[in-house]
């Protein structure tokens, strides 16, 4: 029971010195921002990644969508190798030249950011192997579901240097 109590103390003094780093020194290129949710809870974290300064919003906003783009890129079937997203909601407005959508699935200016990162999130859990944006990611998650998680794993783990 003493060593839980040691190794408490532990985390959470390297866990305000991260806390002090990140305040004090900010994030290379001010790309983030993360800190303890509240004070009286230094192991509950949030954290905000700002975009490249070029993200890509166009000049007409909302009425025509942004652009999406995984950096690096994710391993989905629905995320061109690029890193750019195939998402029904970011194209643009009007019909489906080739008719697979309906204009209504399609960007719009009521459409939102939240609402796009919702579906964004939405897609990673249930990918639209119907519409894919990297096909041989669609093959493999039809197929083989399981190496395609293995996969996955594998490439965020080599993402993140573990």
């Amino acid at each position: 029971m003493a060593s839980r109590g040691a190794s408490n103390a532990t985390a959470l003094r390297r866990l305000m010195t991260e806390y002090k780093q990140l305040t004090s020194g900010g994030s290379p290129d001010g790309m983030f921002t993360a800190g303890p949710i509240s004070e009286s809870d230094f192991f509950t974290w949030e954290a905000l990644i700002c975009g490249p300064k070029d993200t890509p919003f166009p000049s007409d906003y909302p009425l025509s969508p942004f652009k999406m783009k995984f950096e690096p890129p994710l391993f989905h079937p629905n995320i061109y190798p690029d890193g750019n997203v195939c998402i029904s909601i970011l194209h643009t407005p009007g019909d489906d030249p080739t008719m697979y959508e309906q204009a209504s699935e399609r960007w719009s200016p009521v459409q939102s950011v939240e609402k796009v990162i919702l579906s964004v999130i939405s897609m990673l859990a249930e990918p639209n192997l119907e519409s894919g944006a990297n096909i041989d990611c669609c093959k493999l998650y039809r197929d083989n579901q399981q190496e395609y998680e293995r996969l996955v794993r594998e490439s965020i783990k080599e993402q993140l240097g573990i």
